[in-house]
């Protein structure tokens, strides 16, 4: 196992961590339905109204920055690492 290869697995396990951690500080979503329109419930307070400034906004906008770096980590460990590996190889053999 090259070290490339431990360094990204070591950053992958780090990023879903992070990514877990942050899923559970979220708050609970709530859905508006017919229930709530029927008994009275009210989705018009005033952090409704400004949810892109509340913390759970700022959580979910991290949590997807989160997931895209992991996609892209993963994606590197699985192309570019080969590639550099063989190409080590390759110079090690001539």
């Amino acid at each position: 196992m090259q070290i490339y290869e431990i360094i990204c697995g070591a950053v992958i396990l780090l990023l879903c961590l992070l990514i877990i951690i942050l899923c559970l500080m979220q708050d609970e979503k709530t859905q508006q339905n017919m229930t709530s329109a029927l008994g009275g419930g009210s989705n018009d307070s005033f952090y409704a109204q400004n949810e892109g400034n509340t913390r759970d906004a700022a959580l979910a906008k991290l949590t997807k920055i989160l997931g895209i770096i992991t996609f892209v980590v993963l994606l590197v460990m699985n192309i570019v690492v080969p590639l550099v590996t063989t190409l080590m190889n390759s110079g090690a053999a001539e």
